[in-house]
């Protein structure tokens, strides 16, 4: 058997170590050139679901135009500063770049509206929620080696995927689990009521720097709002007057990227100071203690936690709400919707080895396969499928 490879040097004691992994739910050979976590991250990129993530929609639809971000730009941009972030941190790097890879795996096409059909399709069966699509991704339904369903990843990312956002149950955890953690974790016990490890805080508060700083960029340049509205908005506002000041002749372009750079920067120096204050002040020693310390130790300051959620208003009343956006995500729901509805009452729509699955088990079964098939598809595919399957009329709202 080969020897499992030990951490980088550097690591803080309260960082996730290799040669502490938990391990794999199968057994297999070590990678005699790449450290555990290093290798779940190339099984991430690897797969199916991640190359999809190129034609998976972040807030525009995929055929609106080449400039705006999918969800496979917006991961990139969420792996480099989770990558970053844990590096400035002594964290595992490996294990926050492939968490922050594979953090949107679970996502349908058409972002959020996508989502929201496939919640509401599947309320009667079960309901449907992203994270716990990913896990499934990852640990069922990408079908790539001869011994085993899913990507085999360690525990120690499985949990990250789960938990990143908290704990699942304990104090005022009152929503039920969904199926598929539910299911997964009665075989892999992955503490769902503990906090997942620092590098895994550290990824979902990479993700916030990225979607909340490139949303303002790409909704700019969709001309859905203006540099001028964005006046009042704390932290924003005032960064644009700064770069206004200091280069009173530059073009909006370079003044867009200029102020998405500084924004960036700024919650990044603040989610690195509240760490280190956090770290110090709990004085956790090693990764079980930040799991049970009962508090992310990775977190923005009270005052950037303000500051996030007046952007986060902001974009929600001038950008996820804006009347252009509304005609996409209408459009987008109904077509989720009636491809759910359509291959739902006949199966036989579903591709070979997904159909034998779907009519293997009764209705509650044949929905989850169906929506596992739908949740997968980019946005381009899921328009052809919908024209193929329920003819060329559109819907618009």
């Amino acid at each position: 058997m080969t020897e499992r490879l030990k951490s980088a040097p550097g690591l803080a004691p309260y960082a996730c170590h290799e040669e502490a992994s938990r391990g794999r739910r199968y057994d297999e050979p070590e990678s005699a050139t790449r450290r555990c976590y290093q290798r779940d991250r190339d099984r991430i990129i690897h797969s199916a679901a991640f190359r999809r993530l190129e034609y998976k929609t972040q807030v525009f639809v995929n055929h609106e135009g080449d400039n705006y971000r999918t969800r496979l730009t917006h991961t990139l941009e969420v792996a480099q500063i989770a990558r970053s972030v844990c590096r400035s941190l002594s964290l595992n790097e490996d294990l926050g770049e492939a968490l922050a890879l594979a953090h949107d795996l679970g996502h349908p096409p058409f972002g959020h509206a996508g989502e929201d059909a496939l919640k509401e399709m599947m309320a009667p069966y079960g309901g449907f929620d992203h994270n716990a699509q990913s896990l499934s991704i990852i640990t069922k339904l990408e079908r790539r080696y001869p011994d085993f369903d899913g990507l085999n990843l360690t525990w120690e990312t499985l949990e990250g995927v789960v938990k990143h956002n908290g704990p699942l149950l304990g104090k005022g955890k009152n929503r039920p689990l969904p199926r598929a953690v539910a299911e997964y974790n009665s075989d892999q016990d992955l503490e769902l009521d503990t906090y997942a490890g620092a590098e895994a805080q550290v990824a979902s508060l990479s993700d916030d720097v990225a979607y909340n700083n490139h949303d303002i960029d790409d909704g700019l340049r969709a001309g859905l709002f203006t540099v001028d509205d964005l006046e009042g908005v704390p932290l924003v506002g005032p960064i644009f007057t700064e770069i206004r000041k200091e280069y009173p002749r530059l073009d909006e372009s370079r003044r867009i990227h200029e102020a998405v750079r500084r924004l960036i920067g700024t919650m990044v120096d603040d989610l690195l100071r509240e760490t280190r204050k956090r770290l110090a002040e709990s004085k956790v020693d090693r990764v079980d203690t930040v799991r049970r310390l009962g508090q992310p130790v990775a977190a923005f300051s009270a005052e950037m936690q303000a500051h996030v959620r007046a952007v986060k208003d902001f974009l929600f009343a001038n950008m996820y709400r804006h009347e252009h956006v509304n005609r996409m995500t209408a459009e987008a729901r109904w077509v989720v919707r009636n491809l759910f509805k359509v291959i739902l009452e006949n199966p036989k729509h579903l591709p070979d080895d997904w159909r034998r699955n779907a009519e293997s088990g009764g209705t509650v079964a044949t929905a989850q396969v169906v929506a596992d098939y739908v949740a997968g598809m980019t946005d381009r595919f899921a328009i052809d499928q919908h024209h193929r399957l329920c003819g060329p009329k559109s819907r618009t709202a």
